[in-house]
């Protein structure tokens, strides 16, 4: 039972990796083109997908935090927007628009 496991682990890694490759945009595979890596994810498969989670997959990029000086910006959405709360508490209260 337990090699059975183990071997669905591994395909279903596998099978990550090489659709990983194939969903991959060209320009944003590392060290090698597109159609090397495929080649060695779909012959090679778990130390193929190995070397792609290590050497091939795009590196994640981490996304800036909020810019200094931002304060005045518009809010993000409509439950930040406090013109909009209001606006929503007084309808649920039922009073007339002004």
């Amino acid at each position: 039972m337990a090699g059975v496991l183990i071997g669905l682990a591994l395909l279903a890694f596998w099978l990550f990796s090489l659709f990983d490759v194939i969903t991959t945009p060209d320009e944003e595979v590392q060290q090698s083109p597109k159609a090397v890596w495929l080649i060695i994810v779909a012959a090679v498969p778990i130390v193929g997908g190995v070397f792609w989670m290590m050497r091939g997959r795009p590196r994640a990029t981490v996304a800036a935090g909020p810019v200094a000086g931002n304060a005045g910006a518009a809010p993000k959405g409509p439950d930040d927007d406090p013109d909009f709360l209001k606006e929503l508490d007084r309808r649920l209260r039922g009073e007339p628009e002004n």
